[in-house]
């Protein structure tokens, strides 16, 4: 199950790096605004939040990364970064899109019982 666990966040660390280089370096280029179906205008417009928000999802991969780093001793570390990651997925799915809960936070659920049952 441990094997499971770590997989599990790791994908979501992956996940929040791929969601730093959508926001901070994709927003305002075809791909980005398509995949987050703006406008050229409300890309420049909102081009530095984006890159703010993408800055967190690094800091959230990057604990998720230092957590596994530590092996055993990482697991408190695993559980604050996921439940952070739920967090973040339930206040987007609340406040932007409903898409976010099952592309953040439902990952992040999954990984935190695997986690948790390891």
């Amino acid at each position: 199950m441990n094997i499971a666990a770590n997989i599990a966040t790791a994908l979501v660390a992956l996940l929040h790096v791929w969601f730093l280089v959508m926001e901070m370096f994709l927003w305002v280029r075809p791909y980005g605004r398509r995949a987050f179906g703006l406008t050229p205008e409300f890309a420049a417009a909102s081009k530095t939040l984006a890159a703010n928000q993408g800055l967190y999802n690094g800091f959230l991969a990057a604990g998720l990364i230092w957590g596994l780093l530590l092996g055993a001793e990482g697991t408190a570390i695993k559980v604050f970064f996921l439940v952070c990651v739920i967090i973040a997925g339930v206040f987007g799915a609340t406040t932007v899109s409903r898409r976010i809960l099952f592309v953040q936070a439902l990952p992040g659920a999954i990984a935190l019982v695997l986690v948790w049952q390891a």
